[in-house]
């Protein structure tokens, strides 16, 4: 009973009435950020999206993002499954002559960029066709590396659409010339965590540009040739 009456008193004074009022407001700024966050990237980058592979445009370097093989209870990931499906069918249809596989390959048991790239093979993609980034721990590190590392001012992201949409915003920020293709979604219980996590995702983007964040690790170039055709060289 005392620590109560002790709790009330304290609730009654000025200082805490102010402290509780800041700590409202603070969580109500908050909550509308991570909307105002979610609302810009997806507004800035619509134009750049394309769901139709015959509707995008070519580019030499396709950007396939990094996801895990399997879920952590072995399963297959669908994300993973249909990232690869969405990126061979750029590729064979001549949209892009290079897939660039970015992502985490932070311990020796997990390596993103190699798993992708033997789905890739199996899909038909011939490897010297990929190029492996092992460097892409996240969205961020994977778009910024695209251009300083890889050398790729205009490129197409491969990914769902809420990672692609991500994506090109930073692409958009940083003045490339990028656009998105969408690979199919998983269903709305599938990836309920991943589209809550994403929100957050959004927040960090903005947050990213505003404190001038960098990559964790950047690198000599790496340089990608370019693909001439028959058809090109007899001209």
């Amino acid at each position: 009973m005392r620590f109560f009456k002790k709790f009330f008193q304290l609730f009654r004074t000025r200082f805490f009435r102010r402290f509780l009022r800041l700590v409202l407001w603070t969580g109500l700024l908050g909550i509308l950020f991570v909307f105002y966050a979610d609302w810009r990237i997806r507004a800035r980058s619509s134009d750049f999206i394309f769901s139709d592979c015959d509707s995008i445009s070519h580019n030499k370097v396709g950007l396939l993002l990094g996801t895990s093989q399997k879920l952590a209870g072995g399963q297959p990931n669908l994300y993973f499954t249909y990232r690869i499906d969405a990126a061979a069918k750029l590729f064979m249809a001549g949209k892009i002559d290079y897939v660039l596989v970015s992502g985490d390959n932070g311990t020796q048991y997990y390596n993103e960029p190699l798993n992708m790239r033997d789905a890739l093979i199996s899909h038909g993609i011939p490897s010297e066709r990929i190029i492996l980034d092992y460097a892409g721990f996240r969205t961020f590190d994977s778009m910024i590396r695209a251009k300083e590392v890889f050398g790729q001012q205009s490129f197409t992201v491969i990914s769902q659409k809420f990672h692609v949409e991500r994506a090109v915003y930073i692409g958009k920020r940083m003045k490339y010339d990028v656009v998105g293709y969408v690979a199919q979604d998983v269903s709305k219980y599938y990836g309920l965590k991943t589209k809550i996590r994403e929100k957050l995702a959004r927040v960090k983007v903005h947050l990213d540009f505003l404190l001038g964040a960098t990559p964790k690790f950047l690198g000599d170039t790496i340089h990608i040739p370019d693909i001439y055709s028959a058809d090109t060289i007899s001209e």
